[in-house]
């Protein structure tokens, strides 16, 4: 599962996510800096990698990165892949967290290379 948002963002969303002692247990925390392609101008997309282990929810995922999100001053546009999925969090409304959380919690779509 990837998300994406704010370049600046995501080690901060890192080290939300590496704190909070669920999250600690049950995923696996990376971020990838990508770099622009020959001749491509400015930079490439910075990913958040998650890797799920056993005993994530998605409820408690969804749920400490609105907590995060809302921390934040200008509170970032958040977008989440996993597979074929995509799940974007703008105003963090109670339908738009519980659109994230059945999202996340239906098996995915597409190719996962490897990763939940």
């Amino acid at each position: 599962m990837q998300v994406e948002t704010g370049a600046g963002e995501l080690r901060s969303l890192q080290g939300w996510l590496r704190a909070d002692p669920e999250m600690r247990r049950s995923v696996t925390v990376d971020v990838h800096c990508g770099v622009p392609a020959p001749g491509e101008m400015g930079t490439a997309l910075d990913v958040l990698e998650l890797v799920t282990g056993n005993g994530w929810s998605a409820a408690s995922f969804v749920l400490a990165l609105v907590a995060w999100r809302q921390s934040r001053p200008q509170r970032p546009r958040v977008e989440i892949r996993r597979g074929g999925t995509v799940v974007v969090l703008t105003d963090c409304s109670e339908e738009e967290i519980e659109r994230a959380v059945r999202s996340l919690e239906t098996p995915p779509t597409g190719d996962e290379g490897g990763n939940q």
